[in-house]
């Protein structure tokens, strides 16, 4: 599905159409995933529903997101960038409402993402902290990509 946008951008869920690469360069810097091999992003593509972000003059990829879902109750949203270059010019905004509104995902129950520093742009679409966080759980190993 190819969404065209009033930003000069194209959002895309063909996931043929990602480039690999950019999306493995770019992963593989950020606090979240450092390191990330690229074999470990084929798969996480391979099994999310993805989005890239496209020049729409150039195609050339400019910010990568995906939800990790069962197209009915649940998703995860996450790896949302835009690179930092094209950062400030509403095209996360942009990409998060494509998401939210996209035909496979409007009816999911329950969305969750997890962010260091993002925490008004997801606000801006719904996203709240966690009413019980009590609740919440999580096994987490940051260093995983360093020790593959």
């Amino acid at each position: 599905m190819t969404l065209a946008t009033p930003h000069n951008i194209v959002i895309n869920s063909e996931r043929t159409k990602l480039d690999i690469d950019f999306v493995h360069s770019e992963l593989a810097q950020k606090y979240w995933s450092l390191g990330i091999p690229r074999a470990v992003v084929e798969a996480a593509i391979a099994n999310s529903l993805c989005f890239g972000v496209y020049l729409e003059e150039t195609q050339k990829q400019i910010g990568f997101a995906r939800v990790v879902t069962d197209y009915a109750t649940f998703g995860y949203l996450a790896d949302v960038f835009i690179l930092e270059t094209f950062q400030g010019q509403g095209y996360a905004k942009r990409l998060i409402a494509e998401i939210k509104a996209h035909p496979q995902l409007r009816g999911l129950r329950r969305w969750m993402l997890i962010t260091r520093d993002a925490h008004s742009l997801y606000r801006q679409y719904g996203f709240t902290s966690l009413a019980h966080p009590e609740r919440a759980m999580e096994h987490n190993n940051p260093t995983i990509y360093q020790t593959i």
